[in-house]
C-alpha cells in the first residue's frame, strides 16, 4: 500500500517523532511503500497567503511548491497516517493549514455535472490517526475531540464512506510515565505493520 506519513511537531525528540518513527517502522515491516511529510523539517509555511486564496478557487489551486509536493504525495496515497500531539483540543495550527492548503478542489473533492461536490481521494483506503493528549479521555471526550473528528469525519467526506480508520490515541501524557510512553509506542509500531 502506498502511504502518506504526515509527521506535526517541532522538536525532532519529542514523543510524537519517536511514534512516527515507530508508525514507519511498522508500515516498512508490513511492506508499504511510505513517503513521510514532516512538515516542520519542510519549512512548510500553514497560513494561507492571499495569492494562495484567490489561486484556491481557479484552475490552479496550488501556488507553494512544498504544498505541490504534498499534493503529488497525496494523490498516489492509499493510506493517510497523521501524527501529531492534540493542542487546545485539536489539530495544531501546522497540520490545520497543511489541510486547508492541499486538500484543494482537484485533489480532496471534485465537481460533477450537477455541480455537487463529490469525494476526489478515491484512492485513499485508509485514514490513521495518532496523536497524544494532555488531558486524560473522559475530559477529552467531554470536549468533543475535534482533531479526530476533522481526520476521520471530514477527511473521510473526501474519500468515500467505504473509507477505513483507525485511532491510535495516548491520553494523559503529562502524567504517564517512561514505561507507559514506551509501551504505546511498541503499540504503535505492531499496528502499523499488520494493517
Amino acid at each position: 500500500m502506498r502511504v502518506v506519513l504526515v509527521l506535526v511537531h517541532p522538536r525532532p525528540t519529542s514523543f510524537t517523532h519517536a511514534a512516527a518513527a515507530a508508525a514507519e517502522r511498522g508500515l516498512r515491516t508490513g511492506g508499504h511503500e511510505i513517503t513521510v511529510l514532516d512538515l516542520y523539517a519542510m519549512g512548510f509555511q500553514p497560513a494561507m497567503t492571499e495569492i494562495e486564496r484567490h489561486a484556491y478557487h481557479g484552475d490552479d489551486p496550488v501556488v507553494d511548491p512544498l504544498v505541490a509536493d504534498s499534493v503529488a504525495a497525496v494523490r498516489q496515497a492509499e493510506a493517510l497516517v497523521f501524527v501529531y500531539p492534540t493542542w487546545w483540543s485539536g489539530l495544531p495550527a501546522m497540520l490545520k493549514g497543511w489541510l486547508e492548503k492541499t486538500m484543494v478542489p482537484g485533489l480532496a473533492f471534485v465537481f460533477d455535472d450537477q455541480g455537487k461536490v463529490r469525494p476526489g481521494l478515491q484512492s485513499v483506503r485508509l485514514i490513521v490517526g495518532i496523536t497524544s493528549y494532555g488531558s486524560p479521555r473522559s475530559y477529552v471526550r467531554l470536549i468533543n475531540d475535534n482533531g479526530r473528528r476533522i481526520l476521520l469525519r471530514a477527511l473521510r467526506l473526501n474519500t468515500g464512506w467505504r473509507t477505513r480508520r483507525r485511532w491510535l490515541p495516548f491520553y494523559a501524557i503529562d502524567a504517564s510515565t517512561p514505561e507507559q510512553r514506551a509501551a504505546f509506542v511498541a503499540d504503535v509500531e505492531q499496528r502499523m505493520a499488520s494493517l
